[in-house]
C-alpha cells in the first residue's frame, strides 16, 4: 500500500482527538490509564501541537485513507542546546497493522525529519516493544541505543538513533 504522511491542519484536530481515544483504549491493556467521567480518556497536550512550533501533528494515510497519526516534538538539551526529535505518540488503526503500513509510516516520518530521534515504548506492551525494536534496528542498521526509563505509565524502553544521512 502507498503510505503518505501529512501535517494535520488545525481543522483536523478533532480527527486526531478521536484517534487518540482508540490509542488510549489500546494503552489501557498495558497501563493504568483511566477513562474520565465523560467516557473519554482525553489527551491534555493535544492543543499544544497547533500552538507550539516545536510540535508536529501528523496524519498517516494508506491508499489515501486515514490510517493513523503521529505526534512529534522537538526536545532541546538545556546543557548544550542540541535537539532531539521525540516520537511522542504513534498509532495505526488495526485494519492497517501487519501490512507494513506502520513500518512505512515510521520510516517516512524519520526521513522527513533527519537527525537525532528518541522514542519510548512500554515494556509491558510486548507487541509494540517487538515492533519498535525490530523497526528501529532495521532502519538504522542496528546503530541505536536502548535504555531503560521509568514513565508515569510504567517501565519504558527508550530507543535513540539518528535518521537521514547520519542514520
Amino acid at each position: 500500500m502507498e503510505v503518505t504522511i501529512k501535517q494535520a491542519e488545525t481543522t483536523e484536530a478533532p480527527i486526531i482527538a478521536n484517534l487518540l481515544e482508540l490509542y488510549m483504549h489500546d494503552f489501557s491493556l498495558f497501563s493504568d490509564v483511566e477513562v474520565g467521567e465523560d467516557g473519554r480518556f482525553g489527551y491534555p497536550y493535544l492543543e499544544h501541537y497547533w500552538r507550539d512550533p516545536d510540535r508536529f501533528p501528523l496524519l498517516i494515510l494508506a491508499e489515501k485513507k486515514l490510517a493513523g497519526f503521529a505526534l512529534l516534538r522537538i526536545e532541546t538539551d538545556p546543557g548544550d542546546g542540541s535537539k532531539t526529535m521525540d516520537l511522542a505518540e504513534f498509532f495505526v488503526l488495526r485494519q492497517f497493522r501487519r501490512q507494513r503500513d506502520g513500518s512505512q509510516a515510521a520510516a517516512k516520518i524519520w526521513d522527513l525529519f533527519p537527525g537525532r530521534w528518541r522514542l519510548r515504548v512500554l515494556v509491558s506492551n510486548h507487541t509494540a516493544y517487538a515492533f519498535w525494536e525490530k523497526l528501529v534496528g532495521d532502519y538504522c542498521k542496528r546503530k541505536f541505543e536502548a535504555d531503560d526509563e521509568k514513565g508515569f505509565l510504567g517501565d519504558l524502553k527508550r530507543f535513540s538513533f539518528t535518521s537521514g544521512s547520519g542514520g
